[in-house]
């Protein structure tokens, strides 16, 4: 297999809102996530998504507790800015909400950025034209974060595995 990054390095990371903080306090790690109202995350599947988290090469996957299950990010990060309990998502999705104080991050020392997204293809076959029509533009153009954040909002939960 042939892989062809494109894009930045992302991040999945915890959110809440100020005054949830100030209500619920503060998790210093992903265990104490257990005393919190989280927004969960239901993938195209019907499964829940566990949050991955990972510090000093210890790896964990939470189930996050809490009322409110969604299945898309936008609203996920909607419900945080709410004060409706903390949420995991795609850091760059929520770039102008923790730039503007609606949002806190969480968490994020057990929350590392992993290498992004990639195409991947077979190395032994003769590429069809147009798929190397895609590589080569894949190669030249770099997404930049904004579009890259909305594409994150649409698709994250098929895209992301860590």
């Amino acid at each position: 297999m042939v892989a062809v990054r494109f894009g930045p390095e992302l991040r999945f990371i915890c959110v809440a809102a100020p005054e949830y903080l100030e209500r619920a306090g503060v998790p210093k790690t992903p265990d104490d996530l257990a005393a919190h109202q989280c927004i969960r995350h239901r993938l195209p599947s019907g499964k829940l998504y566990r949050w991955e988290f990972e510090r000093l090469g210890q790896e964990m996957l939470v189930d996050a507790p809490g009322r409110l299950t969604l299945d898309e990010q936008g609203l996920m990060i909607d419900a945080a800015i709410a004060g409706l309990g903390i949420a995991y998502i795609a850091e760059q999705a929520a770039t102008e909400a923790l730039a503007a104080g609606r949002l806190v991050p969480l968490l994020l020392d057990w929350c590392p950025p992993f290498p992004g997204l990639f195409l991947y293809y077979p190395g032994h076959r003769r590429v069809p034209p147009a798929l190397r029509a895609f590589i080569d533009v894949l190669k030249q153009v770099e997404l930049p974060p904004s579009v890259l954040a909305q594409e994150l909002q649409d698709t994250a939960s098929t895209t992301h595995s860590a």
